[in-house]
């Protein structure tokens, strides 16, 4: 699908064909990526890396145009389940004007961002910041999952929290590689400033750009260091808790052991004939009640050595 754009009075508003110098290609098909590599120009290969979420930001000098992929956020939905994704975006600057690649229908030019246009070389400059500003909310979202996740596991350690906290330390793996890509491409536009024409201001906004991609790969260097440590912490902590489970339910066993060799040796005829107590119904409660004071006093012991050794 084609939907076709252009700038009126600083507004991108949609244009009829004649009109357009923006045309937004969503998820296009086998027809429209042969016209757009046979009436364009666009390299087969660049125009594939649009609509591919693992391919890494670039800019490549055409010919006839500049291709720049930059990379996004994906919109989360409740079916990723704390799997934030990545996607890319196809931009394609020509001399007066632009084509957009992307793999789903997005919202891209809504919001004051691009209210005030002076030209296209500024709209893509304001695409790349638009990415930035949603790398970072979705930072902020991911970090505020992770802290309730760990809520969740303070309370009751199960599987599926562990592999959610696993699931976001993945996703910022990927935030990570894609945040800087996407620095590498603003550094490379930087480089060809003069070839891209750039005009003064524009540049100023490239500088601010810059600044705020570098502090959103910051946030997102904080926020996987600090769920990598609390996921390393975790496992120290589960592993020790379960030593200390072992450790108790040793102690159990030994000190369950230890009346029932009574038991086995001796039985409770004995027990009763040793005093006198010829009725079951007093030697019973006396002999349960023998093996019970045994069996806390091995337990007690055991417990009073484990914290002597461990002192």
């Amino acid at each position: 699908m084609v939907k076709r754009y252009g700038v009126t009075e600083g507004k991108i508003l949609e244009q009829p064909e004649k009109d357009a110098s923006i045309l937004l290609y969503i998820n296009p098909d086998p027809a429209e990526c042969k016209n757009l590599v046979d009436k364009h120009a666009i390299d087969e290969h660049t125009l594939q890396s649009s609509l591919d979420p693992n391919e890494l930001g670039r800019l490549e000098f055409e010919p006839s145009h500049c291709a720049l992929i930059i990379k996004r956020p994906k919109r989360y939905t409740a079916r990723d389940n704390f799997f934030f994704r990545v996607e890319s975006i196809g931009l394609f600057l020509f001399s007066d004007t632009i084509i957009i690649i992307i793999s789903e229908d997005l919202q891209l030019f809504d919001g004051r961002l691009f209210t005030n246009i002076a030209g296209l070389r500024q709209m893509i400059l304001k695409i790349i910041y638009r990415s930035v500003i949603h790398f970072e909310e979705h930072l902020k979202v991911i970090n505020a999952c992770s802290e309730e996740l760990e809520q969740g596991i303070n309370t009751s350690v199960s599987n599926k929290q562990l592999l959610s906290m696993f699931t976001l330390e993945k996703s910022l793996v990927f935030y990570l590689d894609a945040i800087s890509s996407n620095g590498r491409v603003i550094d490379k536009i930087k480089a060809n400033a003069a070839k891209i024409k750039l005009s003064t201001i524009e540049m100023e906004f490239l500088d601010d750009l810059a600044i705020e991609n570098s502090q959103c790969l910051g946030m997102a260097q904080n926020y996987s260091q600090v769920l990598s440590g609390l996921m390393d912490a975790r496992a120290s902590l589960i592993s020790n808790n379960l030593n200390v489970m072992m450790k108790n339910l040793n102690a159990i066993v030994i000190a369950i052991a230890v009346p029932t060799f009574f038991t086995g040796v001796g039985g409770m005829s004995e027990f009763s004939n040793m005093l006198n107590l010829h009725h079951w119904k007093f030697g019973y409660p006396v002999f349960v009640l023998a093996m019970a004071c045994i069996g806390l006093a091995t337990f007690l012991i055991i417990k009073l050595t484990e914290k002597y050794w461990n002192s």
